[in-house]
């Protein structure tokens, strides 16, 4: 008999290839290997997780179409086992793979609406923090805030794209109508679940810059810069303005001017 680790391995590829035999050691009721047994639990393993996928991606699935989802989602199983038993975190590359599939490049915004997808499910399974009241930063002197580090929520997450992503999304989210859209449009989507619900926001170039420097560590000063290059109308009282009243804020730190890089 073949050690664990081998015979595992041997199971694993046989689930994803129907052109591999049955893996050692498993036998029908008559003592013998049944090619017929396995390939019903194989199909039964695809066919769970092409559903899991469906569930996670709503509206990709209503963009493609049901026999479109199942192909381009039974290619994505069989290259992508689960790595974890919860099935919560499979398909978290599905994105990715979208984005390298052939036949989707005809819908270049997709993976983006998948990536919202996603960004969706995660925030609503963050960990819970309380946002921070915008009394807490009556206390911050101005000659101070450039030297200021934010503490977001678990549950923040952003996605930029280079078409109207987010709008196709909500186009095609449950209980929306699909429409024209200018393709040309760059939208990015701030997601956010600072209560039960969670929250999608479309927010400016300038402010997604701003939010993924805060979101790196960077002082308020030097993500104010970033997002002067990404858009030169960017606002700052107004953008923290909504970060504070959207939840998205649940703390602040403090640092000299020295080093606020």
């Amino acid at each position: 008999m073949p050690p664990p680790a081998e015979r595992l391995g041997s199971f694993a590829r046989a689930l994803l290839d129907p052109e591999q035999p049955v893996p050692a050691g498993l036998v029908g009721p008559d003592g013998t290997p049944s090619r017929r047994r396995f390939g019903v639990y194989r199909n039964n393993v695809v066919a769970g997780l092409t559903a899991t996928l469906k569930d996670a991606y709503p509206a990709v699935h209503r963009i493609v179409g049901a026999e479109f989802f199942q192909a381009m989602a039974r290619r994505y199983v069989v290259s992508e086992l689960p790595r974890s038993p919860i099935l919560l975190d499979y398909g978290a590359g599905f994105a990715a793979f979208i984005h390298g599939f052939a036949p989707a490049s005809a819908l270049p915004y997709l993976a983006d609406v998948a990536r919202i997808e996603r960004a969706w499910t995660e925030a609503y399974h963050a960990a819970e923090a309380g946002p921070v009241t915008p009394a807490a930063f009556a206390a911050v002197a101005p000659a101070d805030l450039p030297g200021l580090r934010l503490r977001f929520h678990p549950s923040l997450r952003l996605v930029g794209s280079s078409f109207p992503a987010l709008t196709i999304w909500q186009m095609n989210a449950a209980g929306g109508i699909p429409g024209p859209v200018d393709l040309a449009a760059r939208e990015a989507a701030l997601i956010v679940r600072p209560d039960a619900d969670v929250v999608v926001r479309s927010i400016p170039a300038g402010s997604l810059a701003f939010v993924e420097a805060l979101l790196a560590g960077r002082s308020v000063l030097t993500a104010l810069e970033n997002a002067l290059r990404a858009d030169v109308r960017f606002e700052l009282a107004g953008t923290l303005h909504d970060l504070i009243h959207s939840g998205a804020v649940i703390g602040f730190d403090l640092a000299p001017m020295a080093g606020t890089a």
